[in-house]
């Protein structure tokens, strides 16, 4: 199997150089990943393949008219191809700490790539054989309608826009957000009224930028937006003054603010009020039912192993007689017809972790505790639910 965790395997496909090229000569978007930009998609169908013509919508807030670019879709399964391939390609973040990151190693780590290396284990057997294209807002819908990747998990808000124009099939929800809004504690602000007037830094090509506009205008708050292609370029930039205040998902202010404060930097502030809904999680091409199935079911597996008690270190294990839990590891041969093999729940926790241990591992550090939050179980008042395995 192959390992692409190194930063230096990034892949690009001539069906993306195709797109970016059309990109570049066409409007660009103010909207990013946290705050955004709206498409629209015209599609056109031959009898050989299918030709979108779809608006890129980047970002957790935002919409704002993008590029137009043509994508044609083969109608072979894109699960197959993964399982002839023996490698998922996987778009992710690689600037956003807690989430998507290249480490000191060299290596891809955070929430986000851990849930690529599920998909993989899920539908491979081995949740090292991912090979990981960083991708900005902007550009990570434009790399799912080409085909350049497999599977999107980068920190993308499911919004109506998105579901119905940028070709893609938002799965499961593997992480319950909102915006928020950070400012240095030396300021003093407390509340979003106490920004008028002032710049406000935030990404292009995101739900973040609409948000923002939305709720300010709303409000009558007057403010200037100081807009950033990804975080390298936005944390420095507001580090130094240039802007007044940050906003995006609160989860990711959260992991800013530990990073900026851990290197000695300034102490910051996140303000209380979540102006935003922002459910995050995979997002498949649109048209191959079969992929999104087995893409969700592993993803889903996690949820459940928490919920059954099954971790890394005893689902393979496990002797009981629960014929919930035998079918889910497997022990009875049962086949959902997914594409997976009976075990792979098994394969996926083992070499992950059920979401807990995921999240603990990555989102715990950042800040953000389970207890109380919307991404603990169902169980347990939160809002992770997942059908029955059956």
């Amino acid at each position: 199997m192959i390992n692409r965790g190194k930063a230096s395997t990034w892949k690009r496909t001539a069906a993306a150089v195709m797109a970016l090229g059309l990109i570049a000569g066409a409007c660009s978007s103010d909207s990013d990943d946290d705050g955004g930009a709206e498409s629209t998609d015209a599609e056109t169908e031959s009898t050989e393949a299918e030709t979108e013509t779809t608006e890129s919508d980047d970002g957790d807030d935002g919409e704002e008219p993008t590029d137009t670019v043509e994508v044609v879709q083969s109608d072979g399964s894109i699960l197959a191809a993964v399982q002839e391939r023996g490698t998922l390609i996987c778009g992710g973040n690689d600037t956003l700490p807690g989430f998507g990151i290249i480490d000191d190693a060299g290596e891809y780590s955070g929430f986000d790539i851990d849930y690529c290396r599920v998909v993989a284990a899920g539908v491979l057997g081995d949740a090292d054989a991912v090979e990981y294209v960083p991708l900005t807002a902007e550009a990570r819908f434009t790399a799912l309608q080409s085909g350049e990747i497999d599977v999107l998990i980068r920190n993308t808000t499911w919004t109506a826009t998105r579901d119905g124009t940028e070709g893609a099939n938002f799965l499961f929800t593997t992480f319950y957000d909102g915006q928020g809004m950070m400012v240095p504690a030396s300021t003093g602000f407390l509340e979003l009224e106490d920004l008028a007037d002032a710049s406000i830094c935030v990404l292009s090509g995101t739900t973040t930028e609409l948000n923002l506009t939305s709720v300010f205008n709303a409000r009558g708050i007057p403010f200037t937006p100081v807009v950033f292609e990804d975080n390298t370029q936005l944390r420095p930039a507001y580090e130094q003054g240039q802007c007044e205040a940050w906003t995006s998902d609160a989860s990711q202010l959260a992991a800013f603010k530990s990073s900026i404060e851990g290197e000695g930097g300034e102490e910051q502030f996140i303000m209380a009020e979540v102006i935003s809904k922002e459910p995050l999680g995979p997002v498949v091409p649109d048209g191959d039912t079969e992929w999104a199935q087995a893409v969700e079911w592993a993803v889903m597996a996690t949820v459940q192993a928490w919920e059954f008690d099954l971790t890394s270190e005893n689902i393979g294990s496990y002797s009981g007689d629960d014929p919930n839990i035998l079918r889910f590891v497997g022990a009875d041969d049962f086949d959902a017809g997914l594409g997976l093999a009976p075990d792979f729940a098994v394969q996926v926790v083992e070499q992950v972790g059920n979401y807990e241990e995921i999240y603990d591992r990555h989102i715990v550090p950042i800040g953000l505790s389970l207890a109380g939050s919307p991404n603990a179980l169902w169980t347990e008042g939160g809002l992770m639910y997942v059908p029955p395995y059956r």
